[in-house]
């Protein structure tokens, strides 16, 4: 059964934010997984290799931006979807994000939980 749960990693430096995304997601069916910083999520994106990632932007080490440079660098991973979830809203923030390749940008004021698994359901079945 578990081989069938799509596998999510979050990276967020937010306790709190990036346990309510875990509990959501667990609660949704999905086989969740957290990183706190830009290194730790490259890192576990190579050990679990995910269906998907949630990436903060503003996270100490690597910011999100760098550790999505990495992951499309990466041949092992660069097919993997990565949503931005953060709290930069500039234009310039989210043209520079799709621009490197990320599948979709949330700013998470915006954004409820439900929405963001909504989101990445939507993006896992094109």
């Amino acid at each position: 059964m578990t081989n069938n749960k799509i596998k999510v990693l979050i990276a967020d430096d937010e306790e709190i934010l990036r346990r309510m995304y875990l509990t959501k997601f667990k609660n949704e069916g999905f086989e969740a997984y957290g990183a706190c910083n830009g290194e730790e999520v490259v890192e576990m994106a190579k050990k679990i290799k995910p269906d998907i990632i949630l990436l903060d932007i503003i996270m100490p080490l690597a910011d999100g931006f760098s550790a999505l440079k990495k992951i499309k660098e990466d041949n092992s991973l660069k097919n993997i979807p990565v949503i931005l979830l953060t709290n930069l809203a500039q234009d310039g923030d989210i043209q520079t994000g799709l621009k490197m390749g990320a599948a979709d940008y949330l700013v998470k004021t915006e954004s409820t939980p439900n929405q963001v698994v909504e989101k990445i359901r939507k993006i896992l079945k094109k």
